[in-house]
């Protein structure tokens, strides 16, 4: 298989400067080049680029896909690694959605203002004394 960037971009759902910029930062090898120096990509890229793909659609930072990648290549290893990483991931999601659920409550109090006047609109209030808050963190 021998395909080019767009027939990459194409297979795996990610736009070519993204694929530029994997191979920039060392996620995606440097692929082999034609004599007119045009990139080439096998089948090995397209499971590779796909599981990129969907580890940053799973949320997991660069740093984190670099070393599950890392460990694909010792397929005969334990996955506690793997295990370990993932669950750190869970539990900054979760930390994030504790943060968002507590954005959330403060703007559904916030909105309940009764459209009165600016000078008494809890929102307004809120904005600008964050001690008039319900979470301390947001």
């Amino acid at each position: 298989m021998s395909l080019t960037i767009g027939e990459l971009s194409r297979q795996a759902q990610v736009k070519i400067p993204t694929i530029r910029y994997y191979e920039q930062i060392g996620l995606l090898a440097e692929p082999a080049r034609t004599e007119g120096q045009q990139r080439r990509y096998g089948a090995a890229e397209v499971r590779q680029l796909n599981f990129i793909r969907h580890a940053r659609e799973l949320g997991f930072e660069v740093e984190a896909i670099r070393q599950l990648l890392d460990l694909t290549r010792a397929p005969e290893r334990s996955c506690g690694e793997v295990h370990e990483i993932t669950r750190t991931h869970l539990e900054e999601v979760k930390d994030k959605i504790a943060r968002l659920t507590a954005l959330r409550d403060e703007l559904e109090a916030m909105v309940a203002c009764d459209h009165r006047k600016i000078s008494e609109c809890r929102i307004i209030e809120v904005l600008a004394d964050h001690g008039q808050c319900q979470h301390a963190q947001h």
